[in-house]
């Protein structure tokens, strides 16, 4: 695609033009057979900090969140295998997906052990990681995945409202009109979001479709929350959750994701967010890891007693 495709909105304010005009590296690793496609930002052997997506979306949800800590990590956001530009796979799991981001956290010259962020299907990928990788990981911030309960993109698959077949979109601008988010919610930034969705295209004979796997909703009918929930409490690393004031973690489900985790793990609000706090309060999502990183970078882990 034309790089003016991604140019953004006139109306943009001066912070998310500047994210966006910080230079990223492309890059693809193989990972148990398929080709991972990841961005880079920021000074090689810097310490780190892996973004993970949700389901059916990729690395470019992240793209003018990650321009804002380069200066101090290096920012890698991965496209899971089935989304983005990364290779799709005959079956896809937890546990597979768990090593791609191993594998690109190895692959992408960071020092030490990063920071590891996930949103919604990508906190659930995550918690996995953390649990099960924890040689490899310093920390983990999770981003309003309700752990207890059905999963929003599965949910919506059944419900046949999102991701059903393919439609073939004429023109780029067709498209974006009618990207949505699964699940919807009340506000949006608009050039937040015009930037996502023309992210979110491949061409195709005929015109433009997006770009994820159909199919990787259709192998988890039961919900993926059911595979991370034993999950939570075998966590050995720093942890938070990031909860939105509008989104699916609910104080409850809070509350019980607390208890799993050893009641070590803080439960942050973030204020005005929906679900998809990137698209809707990106700013206030970027002040949360912040002061999440800058407190553990001076204060001692209190999760070895659980």
């Amino acid at each position: 695609m034309s790089q003016s495709l991604f140019t953004p909105l006139i109306d943009a304010p001066n912070w998310f033009k500047s994210a966006l005009s910080i230079d990223f590296e492309d890059h693809q690793v193989e990972v148990d057979g398929a080709s991972i496609h990841y961005l880079a930002w920021g000074p090689v052997n810097n310490k780190g900090l892996v973004l993970v997506h949700g389901g059916g979306a990729h690395a470019h949800w992240w793209t003018h969140i990650a321009g804002l800590f380069a200066s101090d990590f290096r920012v890698i956001a991965l496209d899971l295998s089935g989304h983005g530009d990364s290779q799709y796979r005959d079956r896809y799991s937890l546990d597979e997906w768990t090593r791609e981001v191993i594998g690109v956290a190895s692959h992408g010259q960071i020092r030490g052990k990063p920071v590891v962020v996930g949103h919604s299907m990508g906190g659930f990928v995550s918690i996995v990681t953390a649990a099960t990788h924890s040689e490899y990981i310093s920390g983990l911030i999770i981003c309003d995945s309700p752990v207890n309960v059905p999963d929003p993109e599965i949910g919506s698959f059944q419900l046949k409202e999102a991701f059903g077949k393919p439609r073939t979109y004429p023109t780029i601008e067709e498209a974006v009109k009618h990207f949505r988010t699964v699940p919807g919610q009340d506000n949006y930034l608009d050039y937040v979001m015009d930037h996502v969705a023309r992210r979110s295209l491949k061409q195709v004979d005929g015109g433009w479709q997006w770009k994820f796997d159909r199919r990787i909703f259709e192998q988890f009918g039961v919900g993926l929350r059911s595979a991370a929930l034993p999950y939570l409490s075998k966590v050995r690393c720093r942890v938070a959750l990031l909860r939105s004031e509008f989104g699916l973690v609910t104080k409850d489900i809070g509350r019980s994701m607390y208890e799993e985790m050893g009641r070590v793990a803080p439960v942050i609000e973030l204020p005005m967010a929906g679900h998809h706090a990137m698209l809707d309060e990106p700013l206030v999502l970027v002040t949360a890891i912040r002061a999440l990183l800058e407190d553990w970078d001076h204060s001692e882990p209190k999760y070895l007693s659980h």
